[in-house]
């Protein structure tokens, strides 16, 4: 399942995002990749723990925690502390798939990567190429989304960011532990969700048919939920 979520963060907030990682100081990716990923990646990013990666995180997390369509689509449990790269000269990534566990610097925490997030800092028309593709069940998603938008998609499909050949794809990436491991399972529960908000709201609501519906669904949800989640 892949997840367009638009406009995790407001104009102003990118804005500022971008003025503190256009005066960055960046190294090579190779620095978070695995031993596998490592002979594909070609990036520079923010080192881990830096002060700019460090406040653009915490305004990242926040944003997501305020987002309805995020915590319905991802039920997070744990979210891995955003990172931050940049594409330009032709660099590029190599299909390959994110690492199963990653532990989270500084602490004695690690987290399981059910799902792998994008957010973008960089417009589609400031840079040639940079396309995130990610291969599901219907052939390979190409994602190139404005700034402040976010992708989420399963952490086990295979991906890969084609060579950026003009200017420069600037984005933060990440990892999340959902309550809910099973990618199916969790699109089950993101339909019913869906369906809830549509029958509560609007005209519906007014029918008395319908609220009872929505009520039995809700409790149908949040069953599975107790049946399902990991905490």
């Amino acid at each position: 399942m892949l997840i367009q979520i638009p406009d995790v963060l407001t104009a102003e907030q990118v804005a500022h995002g971008r003025k503190l990682l256009d005066e960055a100081n960046w190294i090579d990716g190779k620095v978070t990749a695995g031993h596998q990923s490592a002979k594909a990646k070609d990036n520079m990013q923010l080192p881990e723990g830096s002060p700019v990666a460090v406040e653009l995180g915490d305004m990242i997390v926040a944003a997501l925690g305020k987002n309805p369509l995020f915590l319905s689509a991802a039920l997070p449990l744990r979210v891995f502390p955003p990172l931050f790269n940049r594409y330009a000269g032709g660099q590029s990534f190599g299909t390959h798939v994110d690492n199963a566990i990653r532990q989270v610097p500084g602490t004695p925490h690690r987290i399981r990567t059910d799902l792998s997030a994008t957010l973008f800092f960089a417009n589609p028309d400031e840079y040639d190429g940079g396309e995130l593709c990610v291969e599901d069940a219907y052939g390979v998603q190409r994602v190139k989304l404005p700034a402040g938008h976010m992708i989420l998609y399963p952490a086990t499909s295979l991906h890969h960011v084609t060579p950026v050949t003009r200017g420069a794809r600037i984005c933060s990436f990440f990892w999340l532990q959902s309550m809910i491991r099973d990618d199916m399972r969790r699109s089950l529960m993101f339909d019913l969700d869906l369906a809830i908000q549509r029958i509560s709201g609007g005209e519906l609501a007014e029918n008395a048919s319908a609220q009872q519906s929505a009520v039995q669904l809700t409790g149908v949800y949040h069953n599975l939920l107790r049946q399902w989640a990991e905490m």
